[in-house]
């Protein structure tokens, strides 16, 4: 087809990559299927479009670094019977998005609360949903480096473009006062802003062992828990139960 150079520039600089690579093949089923013109360009139209989805949740889930992709699917609601299954699916309709909600899961370690967390905010990316991972730790000290370079209020105004921030593993280190204090003006400039998850061993009487001061502690829970959802877990660890079942099996 000696029109084929010049329509692949067309393609290129409309920036229609999969028109590109797939038009020769559409052109071949649709003069087997005998499709009119309409039609074979609604088929290239579709497949560009699904490409651009594909390629934007995929944009999604990279820009959330993710530490490890944990699917809902994979979680066994089984071990922890007093967890309302329906209410964690039901939350991956994504309205608490909508009402910038929280949702706060408490439980000893172990029990599958970041799994639950990384599920649902992957769910959110697939929803092309702007999400961001952090562990409460890396969170603090991002925060304090922004401090010390005079870019916190930059960097909290990128955090506001987002729609879902998971804030895993609060507890499991206590903070200096500049940390705590960082990480309550961070909590607070995006209350009902954006959507927040919290991971946390802790009970929220015991917070004040992380933040220190108690006015301080106080006044976070308040925000934290104004619209929020909190799901208690409550079990056996699943590392626990797993490392009985190998000792089980070498003992048979």
């Amino acid at each position: 087809m000696e029109n084929e150079p010049l329509l692949e520039t067309y393609l290129r600089q409309l920036r229609l990559p999969t028109f590109l690579k797939n038009y020769r093949q559409v052109a071949v089923d649709a003069a087997h299927s005998n499709l009119d013109y309409p039609r074979f360009l609604l088929s290239l139209a579709e497949q560009e479009v699904h490409q651009r989805e594909h390629n934007l949740v995929e944009k999604r889930i990279k820009a959330a670094r993710f530490p490890v992709l944990k699917e809902l699917a994979d979680f066994d609601f089984s071990a922890l019977p007093t967890l309302n299954k329906a209410e964690i699916l039901d939350l991956t309709r994504g309205e608490y998005l909508q009402k910038r909600e929280s949702l706060i899961f408490i439980g000893n370690p172990g029990l599958g609360k970041t799994h639950l967390a990384t599920g649902i905010a992957l769910t959110a990316c697939r929803q092309k949903k702007k999400v961001r991972f952090w562990t409460a730790a890396s969170l603090v000290n991002e925060l304090l480096q922004a401090q010390d370079e005079h870019r916190l209020h930059r960097f909290i105004a990128q955090a506001l473009k987002l729609d879902l921030v998971v804030l895993d593993e609060l507890g499991f280190i206590p903070f200096s006062d500049p940390g705590a204090q960082a990480l309550f003006t961070f909590c607070s400039e995006i209350y009902e802003r954006l959507s927040l998850i919290i991971t946390t061993n802790l009970k929220f009487a015991d917070w004040i062992q992380v933040f220190g001061s108690e006015r301080l502690t106080a006044a976070l829970l308040d925000r934290l828990t104004h619209h929020a959802h909190i799901l208690e877990l409550l079990g056996e660890s699943y590392r626990f139960r797993q490392r009985m079942q190998r000792e089980t099996r070498q003992q048979s």
